[in-house]
């Protein structure tokens, strides 16, 4: 799909970076294996949104990847909304300005941040390979010139986490994350085993994706407490900032970070003041873009809290999006969780980014420095 404007005649007042197209396609990329199953579903492929914005002789490239129970639209949604409102809402606009673009799409449409991000992050790519910079450096600089990752454990027996744990460890993983739900029995061994399996040597987090209320979340803490958690996520239900504040003072130090519970920029002040959370989990996508993710994550340094940066099922665009973000800030701690290359078995650029040995160094762009790759783009779309 392609919107285009009724006439292309430039005038005085046009700027040099004046968005001439907006290309929006939905692919499905094939997962790893027989796919993942986490608390919301079990899927065997990546359902993605891609936008290529032409402006000044130039192309921009964005990508946002809804995933069920983490993502506040379904792909069908942000595609809609990409393609009947959006899209035609930035034709005409400066693609380096993003404070009126955004301004205009907000206008268009209200909430959507996930596809509004689509066409924000195409911009930024834009403006950066316009400029002849990576999006770190247009973001203000990187501060970091290598990314670690965090590897994943789902819901699986004791020997199995474990198993996975040790060949994560061996990678040269130094953080993973513990999926937890069902049963806080089950959860202490699969932790336990985890930790027997890779020592001290490895950063152990929670994630319960919203599952428990605040008593059992109290006490599953207090089973896991001699396994030296680095953090644990979304223990309650995203509204239930009471509870989560309530974990958060009596269950032990073990820091408490937010993601289901953080949106747009009021949702993170809510989480501040509420007193809900030592820590907070972004996503460029899920927040609606370069600019407004940053300036989250400037809000929460100011409050002392700490920060992941990640999406896990991100396909190579939307991935270096997060990588280059993350790059540029100070409260961004090690063990980015934008993993989505190591699940797909493949990607709509040119090259797949290999994450495989647990850390890279920064790329350097222009841009996102990716391509786009035009025959998979093709073979993976979908109507």
């Amino acid at each position: 799909m392609s919107a285009r404007p009724a006439s292309r005649a430039r005038t005085p007042e046009r700027p040099p970076l004046a968005i001439e197209r907006v290309d929006v396609f939905g692919v499905a990329v094939p997962l790893v294996g027989p796919g993942f199953k986490n608390a919301y579903l079990t899927k065997t492929v990546q359902k993605s949104a891609v936008v290529r914005v032409h402006a000044g002789g130039l192309v921009g490239l964005g990508n946002i990847d809804p995933s069920p129970g983490y993502s506040t639209e379904t792909i069908e949604e942000s595609l809609g909304a990409l393609r009947d409102r959006l899209a035609g809402a930035a034709l005409g606009a400066d693609a380096a300005n993003i404070h009126a673009l955004n301004a205009r799409l907000d206008a268009a449409v209200p909430g959507f941040l996930d596809a509004k991000a689509a066409i924000e992050m195409a911009c930024v790519d834009l403006t950066a390979r316009a400029l002849g910079v990576s999006v770190h450096a247009y973001l203000g600089g990187a501060i970091k010139q290598r990314l670690a990752f965090n590897a994943w454990i789902g819901i699986l027996s004791p020997d199995e986490a474990a198993a996975e744990a040790a060949k994560w460890l061996a990678r040269g993983f130094r953080s993973a994350k513990i999926k937890v739900g069902g049963g806080i029995d089950a959860d202490r061994d699969r932790v336990r085993a985890v930790r027997e399996a890779v020592g001290p040597g490895m950063a152990l987090r929670i994630d319960a994706n919203a599952g428990y209320d605040s008593d059992t979340a109290m006490r599953l803490l207090r089973l896991v407490e001699p396994f030296a958690l680095q953090l644990f996520e979304q223990p309650v239900r995203a509204d239930d900032l009471d509870g989560m504040a309530r974990v958060r003072r009596e269950a032990g130090g073990v820091p408490i970070m937010a993601d289901e519970s953080i949106t747009d920029h009021a949702s993170l002040i809510a989480v501040i003041r509420a007193g809900a959370a030592d820590m907070v989990k972004l996503k460029v996508m899920k927040q609606g873009g370069f600019l407004r993710t940053r300036a989250m994550l400037a809000t929460a340094e100011a409050a002392g809290m700490r920060c992941v940066v990640g999406h896990g099922f991100g396909l190579g665009i939307n991935t270096m999006a997060e990588i280059m973000l993350a790059a540029t800030a100070p409260n961004v701690i090690d063990g980015l969780e934008c993993v989505g290359p190591l699940k797909t078995a493949d990607d709509i650029t040119t090259e797949k980014l290999d994450l495989g040995a647990g850390s890279i160094a920064l790329p350097s762009g222009p841009g996102l420095g990716v391509v786009l790759d035009e025959e998979k783009l093709a073979r993976y779309q979908f109507s």
